[in-house]
């Protein structure tokens, strides 16, 4: 072979060669890495050693996901969040979408929770810090005395609806979130119509929980606000067994089912109990969905002062305007419960 086929040769390789390399760089960085779309989920713990192992399931070929992130120096940022994953990315747009934070949005939503402890669990479903954690937020006395709040009344703060948050999001910041919302919420418009039925704010968010614990109808909630405030406007006692059943379970226990409160239960000694106490109680039953605070802002005007559970009409009411019409629907009711064998 004379010497310039073998320099011809040579050259042929190192192209050959280096073809082969960059092919190889080229592959690493921008070919087609995850098999399947998913979810991955990094906390605000977590290390590059934590990402790796939970990404590396989804990879055709985890070691090149982890060369190109040693390049990119991701190890050193790590951000946390969710981020939704779709099949076929390559790791270069991996590492760039997790480098960049650039997350999901998770749709946050919550109702008719009864206790901030529910509201905590429910929300720690749905975001990264636990349920102690978010509580302990949501009781902080400071806060609640900064934003004219109690311990009765902080549920009240929390309105009923689905949310945009991120998934590592603070306990603190959701709080501050709901906080915005909760101002939001009560426009110039509802508070006129809060001090037209001689009510604050927390007064109609009580009321409101009563009404929701009252009755399952949505139709039926402005005229059961309209009979309990004819009752506030008399200054009669509420008579509202859903704040017997409240008061009960703070003596009992949340989780004690109750289907029927009974003469005994209205001697209960509590600033809950609506049959020895008149006007509202200090804050809210549970948590009343916007239903049931549009119905009290907006109650239908009648006579009616009484009512209870229509035996004809399941969920409905029977009301009446005296005594003894109440009287009459009562023992129908009465005698239907007790043909249910319902003692508790």
């Amino acid at each position: 072979m004379t010497k310039k086929k073998i320099i011809l040769a040579i050259i042929t390789l190192s192209f050959i060669i280096g073809g082969s390399v960059a092919y190889s760089f080229y592959s690493k960085i921008y070919k087609s890495n995850l098999s399947e779309d998913t979810t991955l989920y990094i906390s605000s713990k977590s290390n590059f050693e934590t990402v790796f192992e939970n990404v590396s399931p989804f990879l055709k070929n985890p070691s090149s996901f982890k060369w190109v992130s040693q390049k990119k120096n991701y190890p050193n940022v790590i951000k946390a969040g969710k981020y939704d994953l779709k099949k076929g990315i390559s790791n270069n747009d991996l590492v760039n979408l997790l480098r960049s934070g650039n997350q999901t949005a998770v749709k946050l939503s919550f109702n008719n929770q009864e206790t901030l402890e529910k509201l905590a669990g429910r929300i720690a479903e749905q975001i990264e810090p636990d349920s102690i954690t978010i509580l302990n937020t949501l009781k902080d006395e400071l806060f609640l005395k900064k934003n004219n709040f109690t311990s009765e009344t902080a549920l009240g703060m929390y309105i009923p609806n689905s949310y945009q948050v991120y998934w590592n999001t603070s306990a603190e910041k959701f709080r501050n979130k709901m906080l915005n919302e909760y101002k939001k919420f009560w426009t110039s418009a509802k508070k006129e119509k809060a001090k037209e039925q001689n009510l604050t704010i927390n007064e109609v968010i009580t009321l409101a929980s009563i009404v929701q614990k009252e009755t399952a109808s949505v139709s039926e909630r402005p005229k059961v606000a309209g009979l309990y405030l004819n009752r506030l406007r008399d200054r009669w006692p509420l008579q509202a067994d859903p704040t017997i059943i409240f008061a009960l379970k703070q003596k009992l226990g949340q989780n004690t089912v109750i289907k029927r409160v009974l003469l005994k239960d209205l001697e209960i000694n509590s600033k809950y109990n609506t049959y020895k106490n008149t006007g509202l109680p200090p804050g809210p039953i549970s948590m009343p969905d916007v239903s049931s605070i549009n119905a009290v802002l907006n109650p239908q005007n009648h006579d009616y002062f009484y009512m209870c559970a229509d035996v004809n009409n399941f969920g409905k009411h029977a009301f009446a305007k005296t005594l003894s019409q109440h009287n009459r629907n009562a023992i129908k009711y009465q005698r239907w419960i007790s043909l249910q064998g319902v003692k508790r």
